[in-house]
């Protein structure tokens, strides 16, 4: 008889969180209970959810990583925490970054306290590519020292040092991911491709900022779900894994093709001042994950990117409305 995991999902009302917990439960014979944990902030929408509402399997809490009563009673009936909830929009983390500080930070200490008395079997801290800064040439590896340069990667790279200590002091089964940057369906309209996308199919104008030749490379969220969930299953506590895309692109790259795929010129780009502290070039060498644990990237950025504009072409009632809330 199969042993019955049951897996907590922080943040699994937002973008990546729902896409891991949707794909958790795609095949219904796996043996698992999922359970989100998600304050609902503008960032976290429950009709990601829909999918999985209606399956044993699935509950949801609404509620704070911060609230460490509730915290506590939640993860002492579970056996393993894959932690998205995050602040994660670096222009928000700019113009204030005590949310990023309390949510990212004393989110991740709570939630890791908790996992300590529960007795939780493992502790996945999910994380990015922004907390060791920039890097000219080359790639970065698991290694390499963290050198954040945005509240937003500061805060990330504070929380990973957290979970990264409470394995080595107290023997909690941590394992770290990082990965590239993320895109796909319903992500929320603040971020770079959904910005661009929407208002491109809205007839407004995107804004590119300083020389546009600042690096990224793209990952699709399906793929980055994959990665994690390798790592909760395989991974080796206490060591970090890069997933990343493969695919690399300046952001005129990225507007041209997005130019494209909505059917519009460069007249419709705004070139506007640099972002404080902006990074040039973010690079991940993902060797390890995929040498340890098998990952591979299956969606190319051709096909991830051109769905994606599909999507929202397909579903405006979804996004319109965040537009009047998203940082325009």
């Amino acid at each position: 008889m199969n042993t019955v995991t049951r897996i907590l999902v922080t943040g699994g009302a937002g973008f990546i969180g729902s896409h891991y917990v949707r794909t958790l439960l795609a095949d219904p014979a796996a043996s698992v209970e999922v359970t989100v944990l998600d304050a609902l902030t503008y960032a976290g929408d429950p009709a990601h959810l829909d999918a999985v509402r209606g399956d044993r399997r699935f509950a949801f809490v609404h509620g704070d990583v911060c609230d460490a009563e509730l915290v506590g009673k939640v993860l002492s009936e579970h056996d393993e925490v894959v932690h998205f909830a995050a602040e994660s929009h670096v222009d928000r983390s700019i113009a204030g970054a005590a949310p990023f500080v309390r949510t990212n930070v004393l989110g991740t200490q709570t939630l890791l306290d908790a996992a300590l008395r529960g007795g939780v079997r493992t502790f996945v801290q999910v994380s990015t590519d922004e907390v060791y800064g920039s890097v000219d040439t080359g790639a970065w590896t698991e290694d390499a020292p963290l050198l954040p340069n945005s509240p937003y990667a500061a805060s990330k790279a504070a929380a990973d040092l957290m979970a990264l200590a409470y394995h080595r002091t107290h023997g909690l089964d941590v394992r770290v991911t990082r990965c590239s940057n993320n895109y796909g369906p319903r992500q929320h309209p603040e971020k770079a491709v959904p910005l661009f996308t929407t208002r491109l199919l809205t007839g407004g104008r995107v804004p590119l900022y300083g020389d546009g030749s600042h690096v990224r490379d793209w990952l699709y969220v399906g793929d980055h779900v994959a990665g994690v969930e390798l790592v909760r299953r395989r991974g080796r506590p206490g060591e970090v894994y890069h997933v990343g895309g493969g695919t690399e692109l300046t952001n005129r790259q990225l507007v041209d093709f997005l130019l494209a795929a909505c059917g519009a010129d460069w007249s419709r780009v705004d070139h506007v001042a640099d972002r404080k502290g902006h990074d040039r070039r973010y690079a991940l060498d993902d060797s390890k994950i995929r040498a340890e644990l098998g990952y591979r990237p299956r969606t190319d950025l051709a096909t991830g990117l051109a769905a994606t504009v599909a999507w929202y072409r397909d579903n405006r009632p979804w996004w319109e409305p965040l537009c009047g809330r998203a940082d325009r």
